[in-house]
């Protein structure tokens, strides 16, 4: 399998894609297409312009008529899976945004989500014309689809990752709360996944909304409370003092930690820090346990991560003891450098104990 996800949108992957358009289309020219998708600039570009170049190259050798184009691609999606298939909504987004198109682009969008989901395409149709979008997609939150579903929530995002940022909801979130407050039941776990990550990203810019939603939300439905603990997973980490006392993480006095220890004050990049400790309370309490990381950057600056270590409920006097291992390993979205970071053992929102030790690269 491919190291990267770009690297499946390869020569075969491509061949395979035009031979089914091909299949619907006799016309379509194979070697023509695949050799002026993958040009000189291929090799440079990452996944999502790689398939921006493909779906430019579709408008290339489909009918120039955009109708008649997506009838082509009406007959190709459903019996086409391979990994090309996501570039077909990114077609409709290039070439579909003409208001004469609005709602054949829009009808489209939502039959290909099942297939390949629309949820970055219909993000600039949001930004041309909010009001109509949003309508839109409060009409799909009530679709028997559970895909269709889905796009509703995760199209309108404030901050989805890969797509154009909704920079109005970054501001102000509020047409996006209907949409949030039809699903927040939802029988479908992809959408209930969605919507959790749509209020962590408001969480990120407007927490009081969120942390007033979670107020209205918790204690009325197994689904929508597991959709408040997982979309206010940054303001856990962050501490909120409020949203921990919604899920039970009251002030934690009571804990005593003991023996937090690291194995070694250095290590080399590639090993894992190995750290330990012990927790026990005086009185029976809920729990949430994370360590927070405080890299060094390449300016020598420091900047924290916070990562979970699980949460339990300790009896009265009842003792716990845990050892964890972090990995120090570059990674997509983080690469390490030398010096002195540090660890902090955080309970309940609250630090309870740092320690220093040195990075050697």
């Amino acid at each position: 399998m491919p190291d990267l996800l770009k690297d499946m949108l390869n020569h075969k992957s491509l061949t395979e894609f035009a031979m089914a358009i091909k299949s619907v289309y006799a016309t379509f020219p194979v070697s023509e297409f695949v050799t002026s998708t993958m040009d000189e600039t291929w090799n440079s570009l990452e996944l999502k312009a790689r398939g921006r170049q493909v779906s430019i190259n579709l408008g290339k050798y489909l009918p120039a008529d955009y109708r008649t184009a997506i009838g082509i691609i009406d007959k190709v999606i459903t019996s086409y899976n391979g990994p090309s298939i996501f570039c077909f909504p990114d077609f409709v987004e290039v070439f579909g945004q003409d208001d004469a198109d609005w709602d054949f682009s829009i009808a489209a969008l939502k039959r290909y989500t099942p297939y390949a989901s629309s949820e970055f395409a219909v993000r600039p149709f949001i930004i041309k014309d909010e009001k109509r979008m949003m309508a839109q997609m409060y009409a799909w939150s009530k679709h028997e689809n559970e895909h269709v579903r889905r796009l509703s929530s995760e199209g309108c995002r404030p901050q989805l990752p890969w797509g154009l940022v909704l920079s109005t909801f970054k501001k102000d979130p509020s047409p996006i709360l209907p949409i949030l407050e039809q699903l927040k039941t939802d029988p479908s776990s992809i959408v209930r996944n969605s919507v959790a990550n749509n209020l962590n990203d408001i969480s990120k810019t407007n927490p009081d909304i969120v942390v007033k939603l979670a107020q209205d939300w918790y204690g009325k439905d197994e689904s929508t409370d597991w959709i408040l603990k997982h979309g206010c997973r940054t303001l856990l980490k962050k501490g909120d003092r409020t949203v921990l006392a919604i899920f039970g993480f009251e002030d934690a006095t009571s804990i005593n930690v003991d023996d937090l220890v690291i194995e070694s004050p250095s290590i080399s990049y590639g090993e894992d820090l190995v750290f330990a400790f012990t927790i026990m309370s005086s009185t029976a309490i809920k729990v949430r346990l994370e360590y927070a990381i405080d890299y060094v950057k390449s300016s020598g600056k420091r900047n924290r991560k916070v990562f979970k270590i699980s949460e339990v409920v300790l009896k009265a006097k009842e003792k716990r003891s845990y050892t964890r291992r972090h990995a120090f390993q570059d990674n997509s979205t983080r690469k390490h450098y030398p010096g002195i970071h540090s660890i902090t053992l955080i309970v309940n929102g609250t630090e309870r104990g740092m320690l220093d030790f040195e990075l050697v690269v």
